[in-house]
């Protein structure tokens, strides 16, 4: 029986059909995959055409049963008699539409072994994907590497990393550069890294670094370029002069230009036109106690030493433009930052006075600019009094007309595109800042505070986490709520405890209760918080600002953009929020330049002006 059923089967070509079947399906199924990546088909279409060819199998073998391809045509096997046959003529004709897709299959595994070798060997062109051209380093690129302190006491990492800043902001003004941030070259500070790895992380072809001993009258500057693709020197040199500013310039302006004339060699640019370094003062001590103060202003951290260094440094140099531009931004940023006990007015108008000295040294000067802007913002905000925002705005673009780099006036200009709603100019601002400094502390405080003000508690989360792991982030300036969201409740209590907030209060647990519901009112609880904290100056009273706001104290005096909080929607019907708005020139500035998507005019309201936000 069991022969007799075999020999019926393949007298009926079934096995054939079975064998011709497969091969076919494998064939169609790699022709159409091909296809369908040339063309961006969706994944369904292919796991459509395997189903289809798997359902299709036991019919297509029981066709083979029940019909037979006679050279009449197609009939069904019981009508077909012995002499009219044509099972020889079936087998032939399946054996060479197997064979022919058999042969196909195999030019399609040659191809695809094949092909993919003599791609790989034409690297060389010019055409790459999206892809590549991301993973692609540029031949002009550059980072400068803070300079070692081989100084005998070690004390003078401060000058040291100043030379190379230096150096790095000359290079920034040659267009035909990109020149890796500050920021970020100098994080490998201490790191034992090879030049190859650093290159690779900064994705920069080439590096300088350098070294600075000073050694009583008389300095040392090494420097040496360096291919970080091939590892070899471009270019070194070591300058033993003098210890004076004048030469301090100098050499800074040697070694920009041996860079310069290094690199437009390799890289065959023509027509460079050589670097002139202008000396910002001729007295080697104010210099010095510049560069000393710098890191400090940059970081916020310990202004009240770095006000104090920029003075001493203005005393031996009166025309210092550099010292006072610095020295009239801290005169606020002390007081912001619990530096300084100075009546906030005094501190704006002692900051813009200093502002407008730099200014009449050097009127080109960008942060002086950018200075006297914030204060304003700063000052009419403290005093409730009406904005003139669209001037301001205007005064920190002309800033950054001169210096699109600098930091500062990102930073502050984002800060007032907060205030006026404009939440999205605001974090392109930060994170422009960002894309030139990554690690600057302001920009990247404000940046995962406002991601989770106006976006998703998620991205401002990470953005927070990764502040922290740079070291960067200060715990005392989370965002509470953020944290009562995500339920993290261990940093919302590391927060809260820091000196400047509420260390020495007893009911954190009932805050953190409380904040998960801002929509309420918790009197007692506020009234606690506000006994706790009178007559207290060592603490950041904006922050305790904030606090009162998000436990309902609507009367809270509001420094910065905390009026746009995901959680303050309850505080953003309020008649103390429209006062707001209408008292510090908001809804004038809305009036003429257009309202955020926010906010809209209410022209079916009585009053004149009357808006609403969401």
């Amino acid at each position: 029986m069991e022969t007799s059923l075999f020999s019926e089967l393949k007298r009926r070509n079934v096995f054939r059909v079975a064998v011709a079947y497969v091969v076919i399906s494998w064939l169609l199924i790699q022709v159409i995959g091909l296809a369908a990546d040339s063309f961006e088909a969706p994944i369904w279409v292919m796991k459509m055409l395997i189903v289809i060819l798997i359902v299709g199998f036991l019919p297509s073998l029981f066709f083979s049963w029940a019909f037979e391809l006679t050279p009449e045509g197609l009939k069904k096997e019981s009508e077909i008699v012995d002499e009219q046959s044509g099972s020889s003529y079936t087998a032939k004709k399946l054996d060479v539409i197997t064979m022919v897709a058999v042969i196909l299959v195999g030019g399609i595994i040659v191809y695809d072994r094949v092909v993919p070798e003599r791609k790989s060997q034409l690297t060389t062109s010019p055409i790459l994907s999206v892809q590549d051209k991301a993973l692609e380093i540029k031949p002009n690129t550059i980072a400068v590497l803070p300079f070692i302190d081989l100084s005998q006491a070690g004390d003078q990492e401060y000058f040291s990393d100043g030379m190379a800043e230096e150096i790095l902001n000359v290079l920034v003004g040659v267009n035909a550069l990109e020149v890796a941030s500050r920021t970020s070259a100098f994080q490998f500070k201490g790191q034992e890294i090879g030049i190859p790895e650093i290159a690779k992380k900064l994705k920069v072809r080439h590096i300088l670094e350098g070294s600075v001993r000073k050694s009583g009258t008389t300095i040392r500057i090494t420097a040496q370029l360096i291919d970080a693709k091939s590892d070899k020197h471009l270019w070194s040199n070591t300058y033993d002069r003098p210890l004076s500013a004048d030469n301090l310039f100098a050499i800074q302006d040697e070694i920009s230009n041996a860079i310069v004339k290094a690199l437009s060699s390799t890289l065959n640019i023509k027509n460079l036109s050589s670097i002139d370094v202008i000396p910002v003062t001729n007295n080697l001590s104010a210099y010095d106690l510049y560069l000393e103060a710098r890191p400090l202003y940059r970081a916020r951290s310990q202004l009240n030493k770095a006000d104090e260094l920029l003075g001493k440094a203005i005393e031996l140099d009166t025309n210092f433009a550099k010292a006072w531009e610095m020295r009239a931004a801290l005169q606020t940023l002390k007081v912001i930052y619990n530096f300084s006990d100075t009546p906030f007015a005094e501190a704006v108008s002692l900051g813009n006075e200093f502002a407008t000295h730099a200014i009449s040294i050097q009127p080109a000067s960008a942060l002086a600019i950018a200075v006297l802007a914030y204060n304003k913002l700063e000052a009419m905000i403290h005093s409730r009094g009406s904005l003139k925002l669209a001037s301001i705005i205007d005064e920190f673009n002309k800033a950054l007309a001169i210096e699109p780099r600098n930091a500062s006036a990102l930073n502050w200009r984002g800060l007032t595109f907060i205030r006026t709603g404009q939440l999205t100019l605001a974090m392109d601002d930060f994170s422009k800042c960002l894309q030139y400094e990554p690690f600057y502390e302001p920009c990247l405080e404000n940046q995962f505070f406002f991601l989770a003000t106006t976006s998703n508690d998620k991205a401002g989360l990470i953005a927070y986490e990764k502040a922290l792991e740079l070291g960067i982030a200060k715990i005392e300036y989370a965002d509470l709520l953020l944290l009562v969201r995500e339920e993290k409740r261990l940093a919302f209590l590391s927060s809260t405890n820091h000196p400047k907030m509420l260390r020495g209060w007893h009911r954190h647990d009932e805050l953190y209760e409380a904040l998960k519901h801002p929509e309420m009112h918790h009197g007692e609880l506020l009234k606690s918080i506000v006994n706790f904290s009178a007559n207290k100056n060592d603490r950041d009273s904006g922050w305790i600002e904030y606090i009162k706001l998000a436990l309902g104290d609507y009367d809270a005096d509001l420094q910065w953009g905390a009026q746009w909080h995901k959680s303050f929607n309850r505080y953003r019907q309020s008649a103390q929020f429209k006062d707001f708005i209408i008292k510090t020139g908001v809804l004038e500035y809305w009036q003429d330049n257009g309202y955020p998507p926010q906010c809209r005019p209410l022209s079916e309201s009585k009053l004149k002006g009357d808006f609403e936000c969401d």
